[in-house]
């Protein structure tokens, strides 16, 4: 089902992608498709947290903490970076009043915090996670009014200037 909604959302656009298509185009009953995704804003939340989970997590400790961090947000951020249609769809279903997106993003916020932990090595309080958070989550929302180049540089610098003690 995800690898058929990402297919559908490819050849078509957010707007107009139905479960029935995405059914079809998996070779599912529309029944089924629900029974696994109620709604399109749950489908699509769930192949942004595939795709998200797909990317690597920096952890070399031989890189600063600097380094590691803004590599991870960076790679995050980039998820969808070459795909319009999908950066539009990400954006209008994780912002969804859908309850079925909730738990979705609870497990996408899950993610990001973990990756960043990961990437920050022991020993950073929770509120500097919780920042970076934030400042990835900022950047997301940017995303239609900047570009990934430069939303990578501010990630960068956002970075430097949260971890300025490393």
């Amino acid at each position: 089902m995800l690898d058929a909604g990402l297919a559908e959302l490819r050849a078509s656009s957010y707007g107009a992608l139905t479960m029935r298509a995405v059914a079809s185009r998996a070779g599912v009953s529309p029944a089924s498709a629900y029974t696994y995704f109620p709604s399109k804003s749950a489908l699509i939340a769930t192949i942004y947290l595939r795709l998200l989970q797909e990317a690597p997590v920096h952890t070399d400790v031989n890189q600063t903490t600097t380094f590691r961090v803004s590599t991870t947000l960076r790679e995050m951020a980039l998820v969808v970076a070459d795909e319009p249609e999908l950066t539009a769809a990400c954006s209008a279903a994780l912002m969804a009043d859908d309850p079925a997106v909730t738990p979705i993003r609870e497990n996408i916020g899950a993610e990001v915090i973990s990756r960043i932990q990961a990437s920050l090595g022991p020993g950073w309080p929770p509120s500097v996670s919780t920042t970076l958070l934030m400042t990835f989550a900022g950047a997301l929302m940017t995303a239609r009014f900047l570009s990934f180049d430069q939303i990578a540089g501010q990630l960068d610098d956002a970075v430097s200037l949260i971890l300025s003690q490393d």
